[in-house]
C-alpha cells in the first residue's frame, strides 16, 4: 500500500500500484491508437510514409499505420476536382462566374499575333491522379501549374490576330492550352490531369481602346447582318427563276417533241407516197392531183367555175358578195 495524503476527516487515502499501472496502460493504449489509426475519406488516397520514406498508398476508409510518429500520413483529394482561376478570383464553383474580387492584370493582360493588346481571363480545371508524385516531386505546385498555364495561353494568343482570338479560334485556343498543359506538367512530373481549360472573356483593355474595339464589333455585326439578308433574297431569288427557268425548258422540249415527231409523220406519208408512186405513177399522179384541187377549193366560202382548159374564171363568189351588198 502506498499512502497518500491525509483526508479531511483524518484517514489516510492509499493509491494501489495495480491502479496506477493500469491508468498507464490505459494512457498507452489510447496514445498508440491515436496515432496509428487513421480515416481517408471518399474522395481521397492517404500517402503513408515511415521515418520520411514513402511506404505505401492506401484507399478510402479506417487506415493503420505505425504509431508514435514512426509513420505518416497525408491524405491527397484525389477524386475532386480541383479549380484554378486566372486575370480574377470569384467566389464560384466549377465553372460559373461567382463573385470578383479584384482584377489580376500581370496574369491577363497580353499581347496578340497583330500587336493589339487584349485582357484574357480563364479557368482550368485538374485533378490529382498521382498522390505520391503530387507531393513530393515539386515543392510550389500551385505557382508551378499558374506559371505553365500562363506561359502556355499567353504563348498561343501571341501567334493569333486579335479578331481570331476573340472569334473563330476560341474553342481551339482552349483545346490546344489543355494539350500543352498537359505535356509541360507531365515533364514536371506533378501527378495531375488537366480536365478542363475554359476562356471565360475576351476584352480588350479599357478605355480607348476597348471603345474603339466595340466599334470594329458593331461593324462586324451589321455586316454579317447584311450578309445574312442578302442570303436570304438569294435564297428566295433563286429557286423561283431556277423553276421557272426549268418550266422554260419543259415547254421548249414540248415544242420540239412536236416539231419532230410531225416532221417524222410527214417524211413517213411522203415516204409512202413515193412508194405508190414509184409502183403506179398514172393513178398516183391522178390521185394527188385530186386531193390538192380538193384542198385548194375547200377552202372557199362561194361557188368557183373554171373550165378545163383553165381559160375563163368566173368568180361567182364576187358577185354574190356583191349582190348580198344590194348591187341589182
Amino acid at each position: 500500500m502506498l499512502e497518500g495524503n491525509t483526508s479531511p476527516k483524518g484517514q489516510q487515502i492509499t493509491i494501489s500500484p495495480k491502479l496506477i499501472v493500469l491508468v498507464l496502460v490505459a494512457i498507452v493504449i489510447i496514445l498508440l491508437a491515436a496515432t496509428s489509426l487513421f480515416v481517408v475519406d471518399q474522395t481521397e488516397q492517404s500517402v503513408v510514409l515511415r521515418l520520411g520514406r514513402f511506404q505505401r498508398t492506401v484507399g478510402p476508409g479506417l487506415q493503420f499505420k505505425l504509431p508514435l510518429g514512426i509513420e505518416q500520413n497525408y491524405n491527397v483529394p484525389t477524386q475532386r476536382i480541383l479549380n484554378m482561376t486566372f486575370g480574377f478570383r470569384d467566389e464560384g464553383s466549377g465553372l460559373t462566374t461567382g463573385v470578383h474580387r479584384g482584377d489580376y492584370p500581370e496574369e491577363s493582360i497580353m499581347l496578340t499575333g497583330d500587336l493589339n493588346i487584349i485582357d484574357v481571363e480563364w479557368i482550368i480545371q485538374y485533378r490529382i491522379t498521382d498522390p505520391r508524385a503530387w507531393l513530393f516531386n515539386v515543392q510550389e505546385r500551385e505557382t508551378t501549374i499558374r506559371d505553365i498555364s500562363q506561359s502556355v495561353t499567353n504563348k498561343l494568343v501571341g501567334d493569333l490576330a486579335i479578331l481570331d482570338v476573340i472569334g473563330p479560334e476560341r474553342t481551339n485556343i482552349e483545346y490546344m492550352a489543355q494539350r500543352d498543359m498537359q505535356r509541360s506538367l507531365d515533364q514536371y512530373g506533378l501527378g495531375i490531369t488537366i480536365t478542363t481549360v475554359r476562356l471565360r472573356n475576351i476584352v480588350p483593355p479599357k478605355g480607348e481602346v476597348q471603345d474603339a474595339f466595340e466599334d470594329v464589333n458593331r461593324a462586324i455585326q451589321d455586316m454579317n447582318r447584311l450578309v445574312n439578308e442578302g442570303r436570304e433574297q438569294y435564297n428566295r431569288a433563286i429557286p423561283r427563276a431556277q423553276g421557272e427557268a426549268a418550266q422554260l425548258i419543259q415547254q421548249a422540249e414540248g415544242y420540239a417533241s412536236e416539231r419532230v415527231n410531225t416532221a417524222r409523220g410527214d417524211v413517213a406519208r411522203f415516204a409512202s407516197i413515193l412508194e405508190a408512186y414509184q409502183t403506179n405513177e398514172d393513178v398516183t399522179r391522178t390521185r394527188l392531183y385530186y386531193e390538192t384541187m380538193e384542198a385548194v377549193f375547200e377552202k372557199t366560202d362561194g361557188t368557183t367555175i373554171i373550165d378545163k382548159t383553165l381559160e375563163n374564171f368566173l368568180p361567182l363568189q364576187s358577185i354574190q358578195q356583191r349582190n348580198e351588198g344590194g348591187v341589182q
